[in-house]
């Protein structure tokens, strides 16, 4: 642990040099009087935020952390938390489908997770202003209309924001209620898809007094999103613009003041989204592909992709939380934060290659069986109840934080396999003694319970005029317990049942030194934790015997560890109108949580790689040299890669790497380089301020799972089910091959606006140059039944209006 330090402090100067030569160079720009701003600026050196759970200028924030505000998000074309990541260095966010994402940051990741993974943790927590509402895989992605910012910080907030925030921790922070203030606005937009459908949004916000004492702040929205990518069908006609959907959703706050020392602000929160299709483009489907000879031969277009059947997904998140805050005064400050959660989400798949691909080849069964339909469908049900409790206080010489943190919660999870026709066709028995009823070949139930006590602190001193120093510490007492079910044609049946448990402690230490009067470094060494959990079984009958050998007998994964190691400057710059922000860090990572597929057994587990690192650099500009122009340039680079290398040692004695976790390949998820600028000029036009706001990121190449390292993968042996069965044979070629990295790909979103004070009415072209980026890989069945890509929404023309009543 003491080699890092080493590594990276004497940098430290070099830090201190790139954060003070901006603030030298100050002095010869514009002054704030020199730059009056024309209506619609947006840069405001007095940005506070509340990483710490207190409220500060951004940044004084010891560490690194981004708080991009509603209308500067809306300006750059990002409506999302995938694009919010475009737009932020260090943040990746991995599309995997309809509301389905992969958080990261400071590269660190530890692959995919797919939906039948309901017991993996986070690694980055997402919170709605104090409420967890983190969900694995099934992070939901709140609408961004009457947000005040989204604060991203980066690095290990375990201490203040628990297990979930391994690597990093982001916070949507809402509007609240204004006692006294009447007011409201209002969004509406309208946009086209290109070569797809038509969308848009209505948005609405108020905030109404009701007396002196209290506010209400009701919000509502409804988005409809243009579908773009087509579906070949069996008798190849096409349907088209398939992935269309709506989110609808609502909030609702009011703020009571009983007294002057005490707050009290209860909310509710409700969304619903509903998706018709996946944003998948195939490269290889085993039911549709060029190849066959005896079936028709298929060539699938740019976006396009097989299915037999729809894919729907909903998504239902309702959230209600209570907020107390009471004054004790002498500055002492008691604050009660309850939650409960409550989720519904329903995911429906074609499985028809995947079934096929056993079926058919495996099993050895006609056309007419291995192509029946078959709807993959997933339910995911979770409820949570957390409770916080802190005090603090602070004066000119110290802020502490002392807390105390209790969630439970409960997450059932089911997948059935319904294929009707399939025990009538073979006469094969598939009604199961576990729950699988007749036709059902594959059929699951699991049930979570997970509980989790924690007591934190943070104390930070002003040693002197230049010196503050923060200590802090979270312990933690974690269990997890599962029931499960297994049962189908295509299952292990039975039932099993399993527990785990962990407690620890993850502290934090701060040194920030004032080196000027616009220069601040700070080094930071934390610890990030994220628990561990149980696996399933694999789903034996498909197997094969080597896949059985390498990949059985992993009941359950540990803990992960990490420790940051970080050194940064932060300087004021253009006379108090920009800002120079640059942090170097190395995170190394003990027992990390790689996600692999299990080979043929289309199973997915976790497997701890006892070492991995991640080591890297950030950078970000902003400044408003005058009142018509400024800009934003963020950029980051992280080396990530694996430590050790585990391996498997067949019957044989041959010993093979397993599933690409070998020293030195990449973490996946996230690119080694990103990049975003933005720009915005404006000009009076009468009563009017015109705006043009361009917006450029650009992400670098990566993988979707450390899988995707393996040597040969890339090549899918199209005989390798069944040489003398396969499907739609005689082939003309027996391999596919594919690249397993995913292309770097650059975005460019412009924005022309024109707004006074009541109205803002812009025209905007996100993905101007139309990029087709490869999101991430997809795959059935280890390849074996289909190749494709997540893919983004081609460029896309549309106009918006904001009234403020």
């Amino acid at each position: 642990m003491t080699r890092t330090p080493t590594r990276l402090f004497p940098t430290l100067g070099l830090l201190a040099l790139a954060g003070m030569f901006p603030a030298a160079a100050a002095a010869q720009t514009n002054s704030a009087e020199e730059a009056e701003a024309l209506p619609g600026q947006i840069f405001s050196e007095e940005l506070t935020v509340t990483a710490r759970k207190r409220e500060e200028n951004l940044q004084e924030v010891p560490f690194s952390v981004v708080a991009p505000s509603e209308d500067v998000l809306r300006n750059r074309g990002a409506s999302n938390l995938e694009e919010i990541a475009a737009n932020v260095a260090g943040f990746t966010v991995q599309n995997l489908g309809p509301g389905q994402s992969q958080v990261a940051m400071r590269g660190v990741a530890s692959g995919q997770i797919v939906r039948d993974q309901p017991g993996v943790k986070e690694q980055v927590g997402i919170y709605l202003d104090e409420s967890v509402i983190s969900l694995s895989l099934f992070t939901p992605d709140i609408d961004l209309f009457d947000m005040s910012r989204v604060e991203v910080l980066r690095g290990p907030q375990g201490t203040l924001f628990g297990s979930g925030s391994l690597a990093g921790t982001v916070r949507y922070i809402t509007n609240q209620p204004e006692i006294g203030v009447s007011d409201g606005f209002g969004e509406f937009s309208v946009d086209s898809v290109g070569g797809g459908g038509m969308g848009g949004a209505a948005k609405v916000a108020v905030n109404v007094p009701m007396g002196d004492a209290s506010a209400m702040r009701i919000t509502a929205y409804h988005t409809t999103f243009g579908g773009f990518m087509d579906a070949v069908q069996p008798d190849l006609s096409v349907n088209e613009d398939v992935n269309s959907g709506e989110r609808t959703g609502a909030r609702w706050a009011l703020r009571f003041e009983p007294s002057e020392n005490v707050t009290v602000t209860p909310r509710l929160l409700y969304q619903e989204v509903g998706m018709d299709g996946w944003n998948r483009i195939d490269d290889f489907n085993i039911l549709a592909n060029p190849y066959t000879t005896t079936r028709p031969a298929v060539e699938l277009g740019e976006r396009e992709h097989f299915t037999q059947i729809e894919e729907p997904y909903t998504d239902e998140f309702l959230l209600a939380d209570l907020k107390v805050e009471i004054d004790l005064g002498d500055g002492y400050a008691l604050t009660s934060v309850t939650t409960t959660t409550d989720r519904d989400v329903l995911v429906v798949r074609d499985a028809t290659a995947l079934t096929g691909s056993v079926s058919g080849p495996t099993i050895g069964l006609p056309e007419e069986v291995y192509t029946l339909d078959a709807p993959l469908i997933d339910a995911t049900t979770a409820t949570g109840l957390t409770q916080e409790l802190r005090l603090s206080s602070g004066d000119e010489r110290t802020h502490w934080v002392l807390g105390a943190f209790y969630s439970t919660s409960e997450r059932d999870y089911g997948q059935s396999l319904p294929v009707t026709g399939f025990e009538a066709l073979t006469d094969i028995p598939t009604a199961g003694a576990f729950g699988a009823a007749t036709d059902e070949l594959f059929y699951s139930d699991l049930n979570y319970e997970f509980d989790q006590t924690a007591a934190f602190f943070e104390i930070t001193w002003t040693a002197s005029e230049r010196v503050d120093l923060t200590a802090g510490a979270r312990w933690y007492d974690y269990s997890e317990s599962r029931g499960q079910v297994f049962d189908g044609l295509f299952a292990d049946p039975g039932p099993t049942e399993g527990d785990t448990s962990a407690d620890g402690v993850a502290p934090r230490f701060i040194a920030s030194f004032q080196a000027s009067e616009n220069t601040r470094l700070n080094a930071q060494i934390s610890k990030g934790f994220r628990l561990g959990g149980i696996n399933d079984p694999l789903n034996v009958p498909l197997c094969t015997p080597e896949d059985l050998e390498t990949f059985g007998g992993r009941d359950r994964w540990g803990d992960e560890e990490l420790w940051n190691f970080e050194i940064g400057s932060k300087s004021t710059i253009l006379d108090g109108r920009g800002t120079f922000n640059i942090a170097a860090f190395s995170m190394d990572i003990s027992d990390l949580q790689s996600t692999v597929t299990a080979g043929s057994c289309s199973s997915r587990l976790v497997f701890n790689v006892p070492n991995a690192r991640s080591t890297g650099l950030e950078l970000e500009i902003t400044g408003q040299p005058t009142g018509a122009f400024d800009y934003a340039i963020s950029a980051s680079y992280a080396d990530s890669e694996l430590g050790s290398t585990l391996t498997s040692t067949a019957a044989d004695g041959t010993t093979s790497v397993v599933s690409g976790i070998e020293k030195g390949n990449r973490l996946p998820t996230v690119p080694k380089f990103q990049a975003a600028v933005a720009a915005t000029w404006r000009w009076e036009v009468g009563n009017w301020a015109g705006y043009l706001t361009g917006a450029f990121q650009h992400v670098g190449a990566r993988f979707t799972q450390i899988g995707d390292h393996a040597p040969g993968f890339g090549n899918v042996d199209l005989l390798a089910l069944s040489a003398a069965n396969p499907l739609g044979g005689p082939l003309t070629q027996s391999v596919f091959r594919f690249d397993p990295e995913m292309p770097a790909y650059d975005l460019l979103n412009l924005r022309l606006g024109f707004l006074n004070e009541r109205w803002d009415i812009a025209f905007f072209v996100n993905n101007a140059t139309d990029e087709r980026a490869f999101l991430a890989l997809d795959q059935e069945r280890g390849t074996r039944a289909r190749v494709g890509y997540l893919t983004n929404q081609p460029r896309t023309i549309g106009v918006s209006s904001r009234i403020s009543f």
